[in-house]
């Protein structure tokens, strides 16, 4: 495929709107007092299945051909992408194989089953991971979408900041948090399409902080732990992502889990919505720089909802 641009991005958009929910933006006049900013969320966990991974899983699959289809398909996920895949292949009547590590949450993986997936578990490593999916791949010939570094899987994420941008054009900048990179490097193109001068940030734990010190190494790093709260982050940047980041991204914030949490509290107690820890990064990383956004025009997206209520953080 040739490399990734922004003009692709209404195309795709086109192609996914009957499938996906356009989601809202939301402010809170308390949030911006707190961190001195105007901040635009663009909630996700409003989306189909409960995250924007809807958009890049419904994107790939319409760009299969028929005939693919026809063998089904599957991938590897510790939830949203798994639940996303499983929806939007139920949508467009595919079968989807689902690799998931036996850590995943309970709420994710019930996801997938209800919206018709066939889960496959394994351990929790990528290695693992990997081996089962290509072992699946070779058994039933169904094709390999992978949660973040697939081509088509980016752009369809993108979609995200092309409606937040269509709704609020003149932000200063946008935060993501950052896992694989898909959400992150869709939102780059997005917004050097909609409006160059438009920021993108990351933000990450400090437990996974992969892509802060891939950007500073210029390779792609991996992590040695995984113990963070941001379930959803615990990936690295592939092949596909790095290269969009490294070209349009400056800067990562980093975050401590304790901040993670703060800002889930905050979220919930004072715009009474559901976010999943994942999502809670970007507003943590807001305020912990605040200083540096100050008077600006914030926008962030909520990357998902899917919450398991029985272990809450608070």
């Amino acid at each position: 495929m040739a490399e990734l641009n922004g003009d692709q991005i209404p195309l795709c958009y086109e192609k996914i709107a009957p499938y996906i929910h356009r989601t809202p933006v939301l402010t809170s006049r308390l949030i911006n007092e707190i961190t001195g900013a105007e901040v635009y969320f663009k909630c996700e966990n409003f989306q189909r299945m409960g995250a924007y991974k809807m958009r890049g899983a419904t994107h790939a699959l319409l760009c299969l051909s028929e005939q693919e289809r026809s063998r089904g398909v599957v991938t590897h996920s510790s939830g949203n992408f798994a639940q996303a895949l499983a929806l939007a292949a139920k949508s467009l009547g595919v079968k989807a194989h689902i690799v998931m590590p036996t850590t995943a949450p309970e709420v994710k993986k019930k996801g997938v089953v209800e919206y018709g997936g066939i889960i496959y578990e394994c351990e929790p490593t990528l290695y693992a991971r990997n081996a089962k999916a290509e072992e699946i791949q070779s058994r039933t010939g169904a094709a390999f979408l992978h949660p973040s570094n697939d081509p088509d899987v980016i752009l369809g994420q993108g979609t995200a900041a092309y409606e937040l941008l269509q709704d609020q054009p003149d932000l200063d900048c946008i935060l993501t948090p950052v896992g694989g990179g898909g959400l992150i490097a869709g939102t780059a193109l997005a917004a050097d399409f909609m409006n160059p001068s438009v920021e993108v940030l990351g933000t990450e734990p400090f437990a996974v902080d992969d892509a802060y010190r891939s950007l500073i190494s210029g390779r792609i790093e991996g992590n040695e732990t995984t113990d963070t709260i941001a379930d959803g982050l615990k990936t690295q940047l592939g092949s596909n992502t790095f290269p969009v980041i490294r070209k349009y991204v400056k800067k990562i914030i980093r975050v401590e889990e304790e901040e993670i949490v703060e800002a889930m509290r905050l979220i919930w107690e004072r715009m009474k919505i559901i976010v999943e820890p994942s999502s809670a990064v970007a507003l943590a990383g807001l305020y912990r720089d605040r200083a540096d956004f100050k008077g600006k025009k914030v926008g962030i997206i909520i990357s998902g909802g899917n919450v398991d209520l029985g272990h809450l953080p608070f």
